[in-house]
């Protein structure tokens, strides 16, 4: 999800992300952190088995949503530029009697809605909000201006391809909610997936024309377990009923979290081949550490501190990029940029933490008990977390999904070779040997296939949240995506 960090790293390398994600304004990093240290620590009890579907109870999946959908539409967001497509956002229960609800926020395409597939978009951490981030940061159809106050339309938004909706989960995310506390304290993998899937059987029963339609999945960061594991549960609970229940195509996973072993260790060999930790470091981290093992070698934990002070003060999640030195709102809104403000996470902050914002969102604000946040801090504590989800990538692979991958190649936090040493654990043959892929003339990155479909593809010159520092390549590797046509290998403009 974002700019969240998304491998398995040691207790003294978290200490320092935290302090440089306070200097940069994000907190997406806090959620994974803390997950990753008690997983580290091994005394937390977080189960790392693989995953498997929770049964859903007949009674939850079946709300009634009538007349819900009307409720739910959006006339106009404050300070929001005219625009010719439908929003909506609201909630839909997934436990009646714990009074635990999602948040979720939908804009229809901008041409032809009726026609065009259905695009679920998660954010991860865990704990993270996908309204904060893919909604106002990366794909959607707007981005929040310097002055907190006003929007402005981003060209390259993803429902120029499809009909996009942002879910806010697990409990305690952003706007979503519960009347049980003791919710905050059991959130994990599991439970989060078989609740993302009641949410989505409910939606689809208030937007019943969507019901048919082809259904993708799509997320980044942490959401490398988030997807894969909802995908799961639809493929599961569509053959226990022996009919469509959820009209699943495909999922595509951007500098996700996919085998914690391979994500930590090419970290590492990331950061060494770029300049930014020292050979001796990186030498003595290879030599040195375990990364399938809890308890590190003082020698490990000796090398891994002098990575950490070398990241100190760069942007991890993207190496090249500026940092935001001037957190402050502005009277009046910046030039606009079609690259993300280093600030933005201040911005959306203040704008979602409007009154008149979360009005017109139909945010439940008196259910809320503190500010909006970006990324939850009310999340106690994580029950579980498998090690890898290569067992679910096979599965789609083998039940006909679709499946792409995609690594903005200037993330150093899930980056590009952790993704790569992840499919290499799939052992898969190549179809399509490696080669750029190009929009508008230039190369937009590195692609390969392999058996079974499975597309892997570089973005250049992108950080964690892909579609922040690359947006038309981005928009161009979503329409190819849900059109299953291969990436472009030739120098025509697209």
């Amino acid at each position: 999800m974002g700019r969240a960090s998304c491998c398995l790293i040691l207790l003294s390398f978290l200490i320092v992300t935290i302090f440089v994600g306070e200097i940069h304004g994000s907190k997406q990093g806090r959620a994974l952190d803390k997950l990753q240290k008690a997983k580290i620590k091994g005394s937390s009890g977080i189960d790392v088995s693989l995953f498997q579907a929770q049964e859903v109870h007949a009674a939850v999946v079946h709300n009634s949503q009538d007349g819900l959908k009307g409720r739910d539409r959006i006339e106009k967001l404050p300070g929001q530029p005219e625009v010719k497509f439908d929003q909506y956002g609201g909630y839909v229960t997934v436990d009646k009697s714990a009074g635990r609800a999602f948040y979720y926020y939908f804009v229809e395409a901008q041409r032809s809605s009726e026609k065009m597939p259905l695009l679920l978009w998660l954010n991860g951490g865990p704990g993270c909000s996908s309204l904060a981030y893919g909604a106002m940061q990366e794909l959607g159809p707007f981005r929040v201006n310097s002055d907190g106050k006003t929007l402005h339309i981003n060209r390259y938004s993803w429902n120029y391809a499809a009909n996009v909706l942002f879910l806010e989960s697990p409990a305690g995310v952003g706007f979503s909610y519960s009347n049980k506390s003791s919710d905050y304290e059991t959130n994990g993998d599991r439970k989060t997936a078989a609740d993302n899937y009641v949410f989505l059987v409910n939606w689809l029963e208030r937007f019943p024309e969507y019901k048919n339609r082809d259904f993708y999945i799509a997320g980044e960061s942490y959401a490398g377990h988030y997807v894969p594991q909802l995908a799961h549960n639809i493929l599961y609970h569509n053959k226990k009923a022996n009919k469509t229940i959820i009209n699943l195509k495909g999922i595509m996973i951007g500098n996700a979290v996919i085998n914690d072993k391979t994500d930590n260790q090419g970290m590492y060999d990331f950061l060494a081949s770029h300049a930014i930790i020292s050979d001796e470091a990186a030498h003595d981290i290879t030599k040195y550490c375990n990364f399938s093992a809890i308890n590190q070698t003082s020698e490990c934990n000796a090398a891994v501190d002098e990575a950490s002070n070398d990241t100190s003060f760069i942007d991890i999640y993207n190496i090249y990029a500026a940092l935001c030195n001037n957190p402050n709102l502005t009277t009046h809104p910046k030039k606009n940029s079609i690259v993300i403000d280093p600030c933005s996470d201040n911005y959306v902050y203040a704008y979602l933490n409007r009154g008149d914002v979360q009005e017109a969102l139909h945010a439940n604000v008196t259910k809320l008990k503190y500010d909006w946040e970006p990324c939850s801090d009310i999340i106690a504590k994580w029950a579980d977390s498998p090690s890898t989800v290569i067992p679910l990538l096979h599965e789609f692979l083998n039940n006909g999904l679709r499946v792409w991958i995609f690594s903005g190649d200037t993330d150093g936090r899930v980056p590009v070779t952790s993704t790569k040493y992840s499919i290499k654990k799939m052992n898969l043959s190549t179809t399509t040997t490696w080669h750029p892929w190009f929009i508008n003339g230039e190369v937009g990155g590195y692609t390969q296939v392999y058996k079974g479909g499975l597309t892997f593809a570089t973005v250049r010159e992108a950080g964690h949240q892909v579609p922040s520092y690359q947006p038309l390549r981005a928009l161009s590797l979503i329409k190819h995506f849900l059109d299953g046509t291969a990436l472009p290998n030739t120098h025509r403009f697209d």
